[in-house]
């Protein structure tokens, strides 16, 4: 019989550790303080799992805590939970004034490298404007197209459409809008897949999507 195949990151590892742990981990809405020392009961635990190595179970377990919904969740008073789901000791004051300052600080990293991404984008040249023939009537543009042979240009709005992301963006801390309903929604990439994109609202949710509904983010025009 043939072993399962391996792990190869820590999306795949978190999916797995939500499905066998319910009560501990989750992929989206609200994560719950994880025990202390919860490592050694997962390795305990997963031992004869040929799927997981240690050192990626430890790279995912990094991964999850430091992620902004998982930040939101350490809250004073607040109980950890074991793999069981069942709640041990309250966290305290100065673990949650520790979580809240890791969260301030990721969001401002995420914030300066889309500042400097930005800044790396070059300008869009603005568009020069029609030189018409001398006492020729702006009033009269059309006709005088018309006489030229020429269509009639129509008066649109030059709204610019938020660039596609390219490989060189496809990479953790890119900061991008992600289209979940109606209304485009501002997020972080926290990590690329070959099944799909990683990305972090600003609420802390963390969903999958694929990179055609991702466009990079952009400030808005005056």
């Amino acid at each position: 019989m043939e072993s399962p195949e391996k792990f190869t990151n820590s999306k795949e590892v978190i999916a797995f550790l939500a499905h066998t742990f319910p009560q501990c981990f989750s992929v989206e809405g609200e994560a719950r303080p994880l025990k202390i020392g919860i490592f050694q009961d997962l390795a305990e635990r997963l031992a004869d799992d040929e799927r997981v190595s240690k050192t990626l179970l430890r790279s995912t377990l990094r991964h999850y805590t430091n992620s902004w919904r998982y930040l939101y969740s350490v809250k004073e008073g607040a109980n950890r939970v074991d793999l069981d789901g069942v709640e041990g000791d309250a966290i305290e004051k100065e673990h949650a004034d520790h979580a809240q300052q890791q969260l301030e600080e990721s969001k401002a990293k995420a914030a300066e490298k889309r500042k400097a991404k930005q800044a790396q984008q070059p300008k869009r040249k603005e568009k020069r404007q029609f030189n018409r023939p001398k006492g020729e009537k702006v009033g009269n543009s059309d006709q005088a197209d018309s006489k030229r042979g020429t269509k009639p240009k129509n008066n649109r709005p030059n709204n610019i459409p938020p660039a596609k992301l390219t490989e060189c963006d496809l990479q953790q801390g890119t900061q991008v809008t992600v289209k979940l309903g109606k209304a485009p929604m501002p997020a972080v990439i926290t990590e690329v897949a070959k099944d799909g994109i990683h990305v972090q609202l600003d609420s802390g949710m963390v969903v999958k999507v694929n990179a055609d509904a991702l466009r990079l983010a952009r400030t808005k025009r005056s």
